[in-house]
């Protein structure tokens, strides 16, 4: 082997692995399942124990699982870039209402699913799990809409703030540049019924 090569000086790299909590959070399965199930058992524990006739007692349990939702949500897309959102939230969703449905299968399987003052039987099972996932979808997907305009404008005005205004401009000037690059690469594709 030549000397020329050879690099005359190496150098060692160290791989860092995140802390274990970190690497929880940047997995989608495992963020969906650690907050799919406790969901489920808490939805479980609220309507079994408590005062269901206080509104108190249920708009406050209802506040406490949202917030658990989105706080574990948002863990979760913090790691990622905004667009890389469009297909994480609503996979989230997805994920999570599924852990959430297999697991009240199981809970009504053993007969521990409450639905109102009763217990849930396997009838109820298919049409409490397509209302979860209707409301998991759209709850989380606007949550996500939201947070991502409150990102935005957070990130600008503190932009603007450090007197960074010139990376201001250079990020929108980069933003607008690749949607009209998208845009043009949507209107060169050939429709149905257009070209040879």
């Amino acid at each position: 082997m030549s000397a020329e090569h050879s690099p005359s000086n190496t150098i060692a790299w160290k791989l860092e692995e995140p802390p274990p909590l970190r690497q929880v959070s940047l997995s989608l399965p495992y963020m969906a399942l650690f907050t799919g199930v406790p969901l489920r058992l808490w939805r479980s524990y609220v309507l079994t124990h408590g005062a269901p006739d206080s509104w108190a007692w249920v708009g406050g349990t209802f506040l406490v699982g949202m917030v658990f939702l989105f706080l574990m949500l948002s863990i979760h897309l913090g790691n990622y870039t905004l667009r890389s959102w469009t297909w994480r939230a609503p996979s989230f969703a997805l994920l999570e209402a599924g852990v959430e449905i297999l697991m009240s299968l199981a809970l009504t399987t053993v007969g521990l699913e409450p639905l109102g003052a009763d217990r849930a039987e396997l009838s109820d099972w298919l049409p409490t799990g397509i209302r979860t996932l209707t409301w998991r979808l759209l709850g989380i997907v606007l949550f996500a809409m939201v947070l991502a305009v409150v990102v935005t404008v957070i990130r600008r005005v503190l932009l603007v703030a450090e007197q960074r205004t010139s990376t201001a401009v250079r990020i929108q000037r980069a933003s607008l540049a690749t949607n009209m690059v998208e845009d043009d690469a949507d209107d060169s594709t050939p429709r149905k019924g257009e070209g040879a």
